[in-house]
């Protein structure tokens, strides 16, 4: 059956599976949590239920099995408002100082990290629920895109570059080399 679960959030207790497919048929869930979970558990089932939430309070109402990237973007620019990072515009003085000298009127916004982390974790959690990873709107392209962009502003606008970490590769072990035989006589005389 394809179905997805929502908790409802006034009681966590309470599971309300929402029929994806139309095939008509029903299933109890399965717990999935178990009480020694880990932190990276509990975050990613409180931001699948403050998720839940947003749709819930959204006007009208929104169903999971609706929702598209689109509606994660706007979740995504709601959060931007309980934000901490500052994130200076292009006429501020202070564009592109990692460490600006002074206060500054420019908004404070969500970290690219943090916005990262969140959608890898809902991303999960949207699949760990019963959602099919090819209808999944948490790794919709607009979704990345955004991503990238709130990436590439905050990084000029802090003067601090977001490059991938390269990994370590452990030094190559050196291999005694043998000294090459010499060549053989070209043709008899």
């Amino acid at each position: 059956m394809d179905s997805i679960r929502e908790t409802d959030s006034s009681n966590s207790e309470n599971v309300i599976l929402i029929n994806v497919s139309n095939n008509g048929g029903t299933s109890l869930p399965s717990s999935s949590s178990s009480p020694t979970s880990s932190r990276y558990e509990n975050q990613k089932r409180r931001d699948w239920n403050t998720f839940g939430q947003y749709l819930k309070n959204h006007r009208p109402p929104l169903s999971l099995s609706r929702c598209s990237g689109a509606h994660v973007l706007e979740f995504l620019r709601y959060l931007d408002q309980f934000g901490k990072t500052k994130v200076h515009t292009p006429i501020c003085p202070f564009y592109g100082h990692p460490n600006p000298p002074a206060p500054c009127p420019c908004p404070l916004r969500q970290a690219w990290g943090s916005l990262d982390a969140l959608i890898g974790r809902l991303r999960a959690a949207f699949e760990e629920n019963g959602g099919k990873p090819e209808v999944n709107p948490f790794g919709a392209r607009a979704v990345r895109l955004y991503l990238r962009e709130v990436r590439d502003l905050q990084s000029k606008a802090r003067g601090i570059s977001y490059e991938k970490k390269k990994r370590k590769r452990p030094p190559a072990q050196q291999i005694p080399t043998l000294p090459l035989p010499p060549p053989p006589p070209t043709g008899a005389s």
